[in-house]
């Protein structure tokens, strides 16, 4: 709930980076080997996860056409013409 209050907040990516450090803090006093991966993804990407608190705008859409593409790539198995499938595509999703 912390980290969904940071991104709801309306705040610089400066305080941003310093609330997540603070967050970072509380979940490694909490010892829960889980979140490590988390927050090294988290620190990672930090330039890109900031860039959120600038524009408050994500890339929520495309994930969500690729997600549809992978699933029709799974169910057009065996589709050797690349023009027909990108036409079915193109027809579906467009």
């Amino acid at each position: 709930m912390e980290l969904r209050k940071i991104f709801n907040a309306k705040i610089s990516p400066t305080k941003a980076m310093g609330r997540m450090n603070k967050w970072y803090e509380k979940v490694m006093a909490l010892g829960n080997n889980n979140f490590r991966s988390v927050i090294k993804t988290f620190k990672n990407h930090a330039p890109t996860i900031l860039n959120y608190f600038r524009r408050r705008a994500t890339n929520a859409s495309a994930e969500a056409f690729n997600s549809k593409v992978k699933i029709f790539r799974s169910q057009m198995r065996g589709v050797r013409d690349r023009d027909f499938f990108i036409f079915r595509l193109v027809k579906l999703y467009a």
